[in-house]
């Protein structure tokens, strides 16, 4: 459904600030009293042995302790970091969002952003189950594209929205096929039409279409279908939907000649976009 982020989280500390969230070199460790970037320096450690539990306490203790050290404002990012990590992804929702509001202006905040959104993206559910994760997802990221347009994280950003609204897509497309199944028609061409709507980059547009023109000849609609056929070939004239659709439509009488070239140009079926749907 999705690509795993594995690989993508192993590079992420290469793309922060350079405030020093991973600690620098190693340092060894001296008898004394605790300190912050001793403390911090701990939660690194736990974290990258996968102790996230301890970890995040490392880094909050951090905070208590040395709340106007430069470690604790790290450590409040790390703690969402190490959370997500955890897959605990409301606590690092959470540890982002206090991060966010409470340095806006922090060299990391892109970051702080991206994460959050990264958060969301992780929670999207099967396309047979409710979407609102989904659409959480988009709206973070494209907070994310619309705040830091020019960074990496902008450009992953932008390539996930594409999955995410390939999803939704998907989804009505499964909803619409369902009341197509059971000859509720007028259901199915509610949520087909969303995806020509909606989501007509996506690859479930011309099925979409296709499905638009069953429905239609169904109802005996014949110049809905004849509209819906026309913005399938011009769109895509060499799938498979429209030559299914176009066979549909021979049969159903309302075309009677080989499969044609639409006539007109962009102008012409454009507008058909717009004009049906």
């Amino acid at each position: 459904m999705r690509p795993r982020l594995t690989s993508v989280l192993l590079v992420l500390p290469l793309l922060l600030g350079g405030c020093g969230l991973f600690g620098g070199p190693t340092v060894k460790k001296q008898a004394g009293p605790v300190t912050a970037q001793g403390l911090y320096q701990s939660g690194v450690a736990q974290m990258n042995a996968e102790n996230y539990k301890q970890a995040i306490s490392d880094f909050d203790q951090v905070e208590e302790d040395f709340p106007f050290s430069p470690w604790a404002t790290n450590a409040q990012l790390m703690h969402g970091y190490a959370a997500y990590l955890q897959q605990d992804y409301t606590g690092a929702i959470d540890a982002l969002e206090r991060f966010i509001q409470l340095h806006p202006a922090n060299p990391d905040i892109a970051y702080a952003y991206y994460l959050r959104a990264l958060c969301y993206y992780e929670q999207i559910s099967d396309i047979l189950r409710d979407q609102q994760a989904t659409r959480e997802a988009i709206t973070a990221l494209q907070e994310v594209v619309n705040r830091f347009p020019g960074s990496a994280y902008a450009n992953d950003a932008r390539l996930k929205i594409d999955l995410c609204r390939d999803h939704l897509a998907g989804h009505e497309m499964v909803i619409g096929r369902y009341y197509e199944r059971q000859n509720d028609y007028i259901a199915a061409i509610g949520r087909y039409q969303t995806v020509v709507q909606d989501y007509q980059t996506t690859n479930h547009a011309p099925e979409a279409l296709e499905r638009l023109v069953e429905c239609y000849l169904k109802l005996g609609m014949k110049t809905e279908a004849a509209h819906a056929g026309a913005v399938l070939g011009y769109n895509y004239p060499g799938s498979t939907w429209y030559r299914d659709a176009y066979a549909r439509l021979h049969e159903a009488g309302v075309v009677t000649a080989s499969a044609p070239q639409p006539p007109g140009g962009p102008g012409f079926f454009g507008g058909l976009w717009s004009a049906i749907f």
